[in-house]
């Protein structure tokens, strides 16, 4: 090749590179702009202030009542920090030239959005409070009236309870409009009537005065919780968030027009460059093509890259298949190790049971009389030969049919206590193959389902649970209506009541300060579904972990593991019911319930 060809191709070459290098810088640069980008952004951002206005209205749904629960507030804070998170992480990861705006204005609406999801916070602690009081202040102005209809009868008293009365139904109505209508004019009348009847309360008799006591203390909250609720309300609706999002919204708006103007203007130049590339790259094929042996060079050249890449393709996709293989065994075992868990974690429970069980029958074999009759036979043996003659002239033999008769009394009734523990024993062990048999169901098999008494499977659970609670000195409260037999899963239910009895009882040990009670109800809802409630006055539940405390592994307790309030919501949803958790805060306890459709024997397959 001559000096000139060789100045001509390195001329060439060098414009070329030139060019690619102009063009790549070009192609990036519009790459930078993708319009579905800030359609998706624009998207989001309305999504959020879709979020944020039902966040604002479940608020006052929870003011008037409509939401009994608050579970709605915390979800809608849940999805407006969730969707916030992603915004901020699909715009921090796209390309902006003003990406400072952008974050301060996210910023600010992350703050606006925090705080008022403080403000929602102390409005559902007062609104708890003063829903509370609004639903049982009738109730006790009822029992203070039916306490002063009786107390009319005494005549000395007869003036001050029919003034009294009036004073009570005039506080009821004034509540009532309060709620409706705060003002300070209406709190000063209502604080006025308090005083005067504190001040008549002292002539009633003791059980007048603590029933006045209560209709009082409602009667206050509402007066003190009013304003208060009104208050956070006001706060709450005056917190700018639709703003801020308005600000982050138009932030993405001048974004978009500007980087859709400079990107006009690069493919412009991406065109022209492109151009000339190709009359460059036109003229050097055609240089090329005079050249044979360079034809020839470049497809072998080709061919050999293309059969590596080949052949790296497969090794590649070997790999992902054995990857994918060592994949799907560790999530077999995964899956095995937590079913064996579960099944441990359960039968542990009734294990406890079984102990207690086992531990009392061995008691009563250790202190049977059984020796007594051992030695009235021994002494029978000795006067085998004048029976007749010791039983009725010697002493010990005149006492003998007599403390016989005892005997057999007291070892009946260790028969008794014996017979009574091995059928709780049995119970045990029979739960125990139910909790296998259901775990053992999951791999597909159906739940056994049959007519069951409710009462009766929750004092089960509470047996079997009896050990830890009597160590913890807890005080057990039943409020059991009259539920008829239902066609229940009886061992996912028993599983259920055990590992809610288990928990409650636990946290009575964080409490130390009060007395350990535990609260059982049992009921029907309007006749469509069974209700159970387990109530405990320990440590309570964070508001922040309400919604956690049925995640797989999670836990609060130092020794705890996260399997049994998961394994519990499992089963009752695998029952089509539902196991939800409410408590006001860390030390005011915790009420779990759940919720089963009622089914009749007709239902049954």
């Amino acid at each position: 090749m001559s000096t000139s060809n060789r100045l001509t191709w390195l001329s060439m070459v060098t414009a070329t590179t030139a060019l690619v290098a102009v063009l790549v810088f070009l192609y990036a640069k519009t790459q930078r702009y993708e319009e579905s980008d800030y359609f998706e952004n624009v998207a989001s951002l309305r999504h959020l202030k879709q979020l944020d206005a039902q966040w604002e209205l479940d608020v006052l749904k929870s003011r008037i009542g409509i939401n009994a629960h608050y579970d709605r507030l915390a979800g809608s804070l849940t999805d407006l920090s969730a969707l916030l998170e992603r915004f901020e992480s699909e715009t921090g990861q796209q390309r902006h030239d003003d990406s400072a705006r952008l974050a301060v204005a996210g910023a600010t609406l992350r703050n606006a959005i925090e705080g008022k999801a403080v403000l929602i916070e102390r409005f559902k602690s007062n609104n708890s409070v003063l829903r509370n009081s609004l639903a049982f202040l009738p109730t006790a102005a009822e029992d203070v009236q039916q306490l002063l209809r009786r107390a009319e009868e005494a005549a000395p008293r007869a003036a001050v309870s029919r003034r009294v009365s009036t004073t009570v139904n005039d506080l009821l109505l004034a509540c009532m409009l309060y709620s409706q209508s705060a003002s300070d004019e209406r709190g000063a009348e209502i604080q006025r009537a308090l005083a005067l009847l504190a001040s008549d309360q002292a002539m009633l008799s003791q059980e007048v005065q603590d029933r006045l006591e209560i209709f009082r203390a409602h009667a206050g909250a509402i007066v003190r919780e009013q304003p208060a609720v009104n208050t956070l309300l006001g706060d709450i609706a005056a917190m700018p968030t639709a703003t801020r999002i308005d600000e982050v919204n138009g932030a993405v708006i001048a974004e978009q027009q500007r980087a859709s103007a400079q990107n006009q203007r690069y493919r412009e130049y991406l065109l022209a460059f492109s151009a000339v590339l190709i009359g460059l790259l036109m003229y050097a094929a055609i240089r090329v093509v005079r050249s044979h042996a360079v034809i020839n060079r470049v497809n072998q050249e080709l061919q050999g890259a293309n059969e590596n890449l080949e052949r790296r393709v497969q090794e590649r996709t070997r790999e992902l298949r054995q990857a994918q293989s060592e994949l799907v065994t560790t999530a077999r075992q995964a899956g095995m190790a937590e079913v064996a868990t579960n099944v441990l974690h359960n039968v542990g429970n009734v294990l406890n049971s079984v102990n207690v069980s086992a531990g009392l029958i061995a008691s009563h074999l250790r202190a049977s009389k059984i020796q007594g009759l051992t030695r009235a036979v021994q002494l029978m043996n000795e006067h085998a030969d004048d029976v007749g003659t010791f039983l009725a002239t010697d002493p010990k033999g005149k006492m003998l049919p007599g403390y016989l008769g005892q005997l057999a009394q007291v070892l009946v009734t260790e028969q008794q206590g014996v017979i009574e523990e091995l059928l709780a024993l049995t119970k045990s062990v029979d739960h125990i193959k139910e909790v296998i048999a259901t775990q053992q169901a999951h791999a597909g098999a159906s739940s056994q389902v049959e007519p069951a008494q409710v009462c009766d499977l929750m004092e089960d659970a509470l047996r079997m649970n009896a050990s830890a609670l009597q160590r913890r000195g807890v005080v057990v409260q039943r409020e059991f209506a009259c539920v008829p037999e239902l066609p229940l899963d009886k061992a996912r239910l028993l599983q259920i009541l055990l590992n809610l009895i288990s928990n409650a009882g636990q946290a009575t040990d964080g409490a130390p300060d009060r007395e350990p009670r535990l609260m059982l109800r049992v009921g029907l809802v309007e006749e469509r579904s069974l209700r159970i409630d387990v109530i405990d006055n320990g440590v309570g539940i964070a508001p922040e972990n309400l919604t956690r405390v049925f995640a797989h592994g999670f836990t609060t307790k130092k020794d705890g593991h996260g399997f049994g309030l998961h394994s519990a919501a499992i089963a009752a949803q695998e029952m089509g019911g539902t196991l939800t958790a409410h408590s006001d805060g860390p030390g005011t306890g915790a009420r779990f319930t759940l919720e089963l459709p009622v089914k009749t024997t007709e239902d049954m397959p």
